[in-house]
This record gives structure tokens, sequence and C-alpha cells, in this order.
């Protein structure tokens, strides 16, 4: 935080500078969620319950993709087109690497420089938590506040593997996984869970030479898609090939996730999904609650420790040890 340590928090004031959509206040109240200090913390959740009846309203979509894949210059070239057609757009990313690597912002920002310097868009980095839960809570209480300063599509990229796709995908309403052109060999390195998670699957790099290889790549892709259940009844993911270096089929993008919206809307489908996104929000942050209580009170990491030696040493039973903490906590 900028003020001092002993100043309060004025919300009211940050509360109000945010609705205007001041990115200053945007950027302040995020570094307030991220904060491990205890009246910090306590601030940020006012803060947030105060502007819970501004959020909610706008398009959340995750993306997700190998190294290499491109996933920065495609979040450059579908934000430019999405300003272009008026909509304001928030970038976080979800990388729980980020602690042990410094992650990866500030190239993905350099990458993402026309973005980066609209006054129509706003990026921001993970926080270094070091833990998936611990980055995936704060990363939604970020995206709340965006959609609270006026940000109607918000793009949530995770930088990470494994779990953080489906962090991500636990707090967007479209999932986008983004390929590469290349099929055969490449396609048997495909992560199942990926793809049932996908809403979408893009294949990027479809330029020049590259046009052939994509097509192909992505016909193998709708091949393995037919195997798989799909997420939902109402919607059967489409494999789509396009271009971020040229921005052919950027529109396209837009559109299908769009017609994704409209679909899981009629059908019920997109309330209960947030409905349930937030009762998996509630109890992520339940534990991480306990676990901030375990390692803040001196005397019961003391206690927790002699009880971690004996499971160590075959003493006590792990679930009899849990049973021993969780009293504790009670």
């Amino acid at each position: 935080m900028s003020q001092p340590n002993s100043a309060p928090v004025d919300l009211e004031s940050l509360a109000k500078d945010l609705r205007a959509g001041h990115h200053a206040a945007l950027a302040r109240a995020i570094t307030l969620i991220e904060s491990r200090r205890g009246d910090h913390q306590a601030a940020a959740r006012d803060l947030v319950q105060s502007l819970l009846p501004l959020t909610g309203m706008a398009v959340r979509v995750g993306i997700t993709g190998s190294p290499g894949v491109g996933k920065s210059t495609t979040i450059d070239a579908l934000g430019m087109f999405l300003i272009e057609h008026g909509h304001k757009v928030a970038v976080l990313a979800v990388d729980p690497s980020s602690a042990r690597t410094g992650g990866s912002i500030l190239g993905d920002k350099t990458r993402m420089a026309r973005l980066a310097a609209s006054e129509r868009a706003y990026i921001r980095p993970s926080p270094a938590s070091g833990t998936l839960g611990g980055v995936a809570a704060k990363t939604r209480e970020a995206m709340l506040l965006c959609e609270a300063a006026g940000f109607d599509v918000v793009l949530v990229e995770t930088v990470g593997i494994g779990q953080s796709e489906t962090a991500v995908c636990d707090m967007t309403d479209f999932f986008l996984a983004l390929m590469l052109p290349g099929a055969g060999d490449e396609l048997q390195g495909i992560k199942k869970g990926l793809v049932e998670l996908a809403d979408m699957i893009a294949i990027n790099k479809a330029d020049g030479d590259n046009v052939k290889r994509a097509n192909l790549a992505a016909s193998e892709y709708r091949g393995a898609l037919h195997i798989l259940s799909p997420r939902s009844e109402h919607w059967h993911p489409p494999v789509l090939t396009y271009s971020a270096l040229t921005e052919t089929g950027i529109d396209t993008l837009w559109q299908t996730i769009l017609d994704h919206r409209t679909a899981m809307t009629a059908s019920g489908e997109f309330a209960e999904r947030r409905r349930e996104q937030q009762i998996k929000w509630m109890w992520s942050m339940l534990e991480q609650r306990m676990m901030a209580r375990l390692r803040a009170d001196a005397s019961l990491r003391a206690k927790v420790k002699k009880i971690e030696a004996e499971v160590a040493d075959g003493r006590v039973t792990p679930s009899l040890a849990a049973e021993q903490i969780a009293e504790m906590l009670g």
C-alpha cells in the first residue's frame, strides 16, 4: 500500500474513486485485497461487500495455452478488438509459480503493448503468494473490483499449468484453450482434462504457410472432442482457427463467446454455474481462513508442530491428527 502503515484506509473515498473508473483507485483496492495485514483484509472484505451490487454483469473469459502459443498476443488483439467495439477490458493473471520465478507479467505487458497503453484497459499480474488457492482467491476478488470499476469484459489468463486451469475455469463463464498448428504427434500430448474443461479450442498462428497445418490440427481436435463428453449438454465446444498476428478470426472468437453466453443463459445453466462458483469460492475462502489462523497463532503453531512430529514418527494416524487440529480451531 502506498499509504503509511498507521493510516486507516478511507474506504468510502476509495469506493467512490473506483466506481468512477479511476485506474489508480482500482490498483489500490486490489493491493488492499492482496495485503496479508489483518486490518487490510478486514477493510478489503468491507470494500468488496459494499461494491457487490455493481458486480456480476461482465463477460468473464478464462484463457489458457502452453508457452509459445501466443496467449499475450491473442489477448492484446482480442482486447483491442473489444475496445474498438466500445468495451472496457480488464486482464488478470493466475500464476502460482510467480513466487518462484517472478512470473511473466512484465513480458506479458510488453507483448500486450497496445492494451497496456489504453485507458479502456487494465492489466494486473497475479500476486506472488505462491499457493494456487491464495492466488485464485485474490484473482476472484480482483475480478469483482474490476467489474465494479466499469470493466465489462474480464480476461483471466492462466500462466501456470495443471490445477491453475481448473481454478480459472471455476471463476469464469467461458474457458478458451489456445493450441498451436501441427496435428499428429502434438495431438498425442493433448491433456484430456484441459479439453474437457474447454468451451472452445482455438488454433493460433493460422497465417502464411501455417494455414494448412492449422486446419489439419483443427480437424484432429474436432475428432478428439467427439470422443469426450462435453461439459454441458447445451454446448458442444467448437474448434476454430485464427491468427493473433494478422488478427484474422478474432471477431469469430468473440462471437462464439457471445453465442455460448446466449445458449447457457437460455438453458438456465449460466446462472446455475455462477451460483456453484460462488459456493465453491466460499469454501475455498473458509479453508484459507482456517489455515491463516493456524499460521498466525503462535501457540496453535507449536501444537500443530508437535502433532506433525507424532504423525511423522508413526505414533498418531493422519486422520486422528486432523481431528485434533480441527478441534483446536473449533
